[in-house]
């Protein structure tokens, strides 16, 4: 095993003398092309071009002598200590910082960062990242080949937003580049890079947060809000399946998270695609009624959250939509059910308003491979001054969970 292991965050700045003593005592450096050449680097050091990190590991935990490993940035973000930490490796680091990425692209746009989110895209997350981005108002991009500007750019189609693209921060050919993101495709862009994704309602006020990232805390409390909340403001404008307790039992079975992409098919009011939006999940909400669109756009920004809102009728709008992670389709019966089926999503929720639907619903989802489960829910209202009973309803609550993609 190495008998000492500093790790050097460089950001294009240089070196501070803790950093040049440990690159000056190295006998084996691993890097990126850049960093192997600097000018600091001993001679007579083993050179390791980092690709693979878990090779790279194998070999200085191999290495009979001292081990420097420089990487852009601040190694300890996103970077390579928490792949030099693997207990399979059994290496203890030092670690000597330097600015992230994520930070200076920030300080090259003169933008707060601490209201953003940030992800990694390589071709594995790509999708992810792109829902996170779909999703809230200030995201920053760690790319990779594969999974660049163009990429996002590209799987964004339809949404809107501002891209801040830095390009090769910290080195003589570091360029910041303002487009918006259907012209990104357009351009060819340098690696290593970092795109800031800016767009929908503002984030944190003047006086900032006080976390960093989505605040858990906006809006009201409780995953579902009542029902007066939506529609004409008394509740009359929710539609068949809409009711908060259903609400309820629905996003409980799809469990909407950051990065998944969710379909609201027969959105009706907006209501569940508004609070699916709040667990912090990028949300498309299709309907074929021009006023119950209008409706979803108006609950988005009542509650400050993002929805892409499609109009169309199922089955056949559903066709040139992204890859879904939970659906749940609140019209459109057995025929979209079997539509969505087709795309494989983890989970899909319905609802019916007899058992003769509910059956067929359910052996559809068995036929497309998905286990099934139904509960006949019932919600009473009652005026508590009389405890009198004011309102029921009824309806078949259906559920899919596709096993080889759970949870």
């Amino acid at each position: 095993m190495a008998d000492r292991v500093t790790v050097i965050g460089w950001d294009g700045s240089p070196l501070t003398a803790a950093a040049r003593s440990a690159l000056g005592a190295a006998t084996l450096v691993a890097g990126a092309a850049h960093h192997l050449a600097l000018p600091e680097v001993p001679p007579t050091a083993e050179r390791i071009r980092l690709g693979s990190l878990a090779l790279a590991a194998r070999r200085i935990a191999a290495h009979r002598g001292t081990a420097v490993v420089l990487a852009d940035g601040d190694p300890g973000f996103f970077g390579v200590v928490r792949t030099l930490r693997a207990p399979e490796f059994g290496l203890e680091v030092e670690v000597v910082p330097a600015v992230s990425a994520v930070a200076a692209a920030f300080a090259r746009a003169g933008m707060p960062w601490d209201d953003a989110q940030v992800v990694v895209a390589h071709p594995r997350t790509l999708r992810r990242a792109v829902n996170v981005c779909r999703a809230h108002p200030k995201v920053a991009v760690l790319t990779a080949p594969g999974a660049g500007p163009a990429e996002l750019g590209l799987l964004l189609e339809g949404v809107h937003r501002t891209f801040v693209i830095c390009e090769e921060l910290g080195t003589e050919r570091e360029q910041v580049t303002v487009v918006t993101s259907d012209n990104a495709p357009d351009h060819t862009w340098r690696d290593p890079n970092v795109v800031i994704v800016i767009g929908g309602p503002a984030g944190a006020g003047d006086s900032g947060g006080w976390i960093a990232g989505r605040d858990p805390g906006a809006g009201p409390r409780g995953w579902v809000q009542p029902d007066e909340t939506y529609g004409d403001g008394r509740g009359s404008g929710l539609g068949e399946g809409e009711t908060e307790l259903l609400r309820a039992a629905q996003l409980a079975r799809l469990g909407p998270r950051v990065g998944d992409l969710v379909w609201d098919i027969g959105s009706g009011s907006g209501a569940f695609a508004a609070e699916a939006a709040r667990a912090g999940a990028a949300v498309i909400a299709v309907d074929h009624d021009p006023v119950a669109c209008a409706r979803a756009e108006g609950a988005a920004r009542r509650f400050g959250v993002q929805l892409q809102v499609v109009r169309g009728s199922a089955p056949h709008v559903l066709e040139n939509l992204p890859e879904p992670d939970v659906v749940r389709v609140g019209g459109g019966g057995a025929a979209v059910v079997s539509a969505v089926a087709d795309r494989r999503p983890q989970r899909i929720v319905t609802h019916a308003a007899t058992r003769d639907a509910a059956e067929l619903v359910g052996r559809d989802l068995t036929e497309h491979g998905y286990r099934v489960e139904c509960a006949l829910l019932q919600s009473v209202e009652l005026d508590t001054r009389a405890w009198t009973e004011t309102e029921r309803n009824v309806a078949f609550l259906l559920s899919g969970v596709l096993p080889d993609r759970a949870p």
